[in-house]
């Protein structure tokens, strides 16, 4: 089995001790060389100068290929591309460009007055400027506002055709799920990579909230062996078990990325990718 070419995903901390964490997951996830490392927006908007200052501050001081992600909730146009021009100014020219979730309460996405209306709007404006690598989000499983299945390929189509060069899935917990969509989007003529999004369970209760919010579907065996797991205390396992033959499988499907959604606990993730042989990348000219 060939090993794949792995990203990972943060968010930003929101306290002292969170950015501590973040910055000993950025240490312990380092070393096995991520093409790229991305972190997150909050919801409505909520973390968009914290996302700002871990983006700067990760590509100053981590020797990692830093992804901002950027959405179109509750700012202008002008704001949106202020944004992005900085990060350009800051040597930071991957972003990852989504539409957002709207803010908690909100009851769904509404554009600013001003605003983008839409991911491909956005993308679109990125793109006209020539300065980004412009990665969006793909849904091997329904999105809660998808009419059908339809409907999610043909916003990738369209968000491809903005100006998109790579797409990252929603987490998924059955290969299958990943390839029929990786065929369907083929067959739409959609020629841009797709890399496979992958969760690591870390805390299963969370994950299944997590999952309802974000309509991934949960195979009725995982339900029932987390149950078991759980009654023998054996979640861990189990969890790193799942993941690992999760990516296994997507790899002898002919997947060469994979982009792990860490939730800044980089023990799990780092675990599975050390049993898919993707080990610490040693600098020779600094061994004895």
């Amino acid at each position: 089995m060939s090993t794949p070419d792995i990203s990972f995903e943060f968010f930003p901390p929101q306290s002292l001790e969170a950015s501590f964490r973040l910055w000993d997951t950025v240490q312990t996830l380092a070393p096995l060389d991520p093409r790229f490392v991305s972190v997150t927006y909050g919801a409505g908007g909520t973390t968009r100068d914290l996302t700002r200052d871990a983006v700067t501050t990760l590509n100053k001081n981590s020797g990692l290929n830093v992804a901002a992600h950027l959405t179109c909730v509750n700012a202008t146009r002008e704001e949106t591309l202020k944004i992005a021009h900085d990060y350009a100014e800051a040597g930071v020219t991957d972003i990852v460009a989504l539409r957002g979730d709207p803010p908690k309460g909100a009851g769904g996405f509404r554009a600013h007055a001003d605003g983008f209306a839409s991911s491909v709007e956005l993308i679109e404006a990125l793109a006209e400027t020539g300065k980004f690598n412009i990665r969006v989000g793909a849904y091997p499983d329904l999105h809660p506002e998808a009419a059908d299945a339809q409907n999610d390929i043909d916003w990738l189509k369209a968000k491809i055709d903005a100006g998109a060069n790579e797409a990252l899935t929603q987490f998924f917990f059955d290969a299958e799920s990943f390839f029929r969509f990786r065929d369907a989007c083929e067959k739409a003529g959609i020629d841009a990579p797709i890399t496979p999004g992958i969760l690591p369970i870390e805390n299963w209760s969370g994950v299944q909230n997590f999952a309802k919010r974000c309509g991934a579907h949960i195979p009725e065996w995982l339900i029932n062996a987390f149950e078991k797991a759980t009654r023998d205390g054996r979640e861990d396992l189990l969890a790193t078990a799942v993941c690992t033959e999760l990516c296994s499988n997507l790899i002898d499907g002919g997947v060469n990325k994979l982009h792990f959604y860490t939730l800044n606990r980089p023990e799990l993730t780092r675990d599975v990718c050390f049993a898919l042989g993707i080990v610490p990348q040693v600098d020779l000219q600094n061994v004895a």
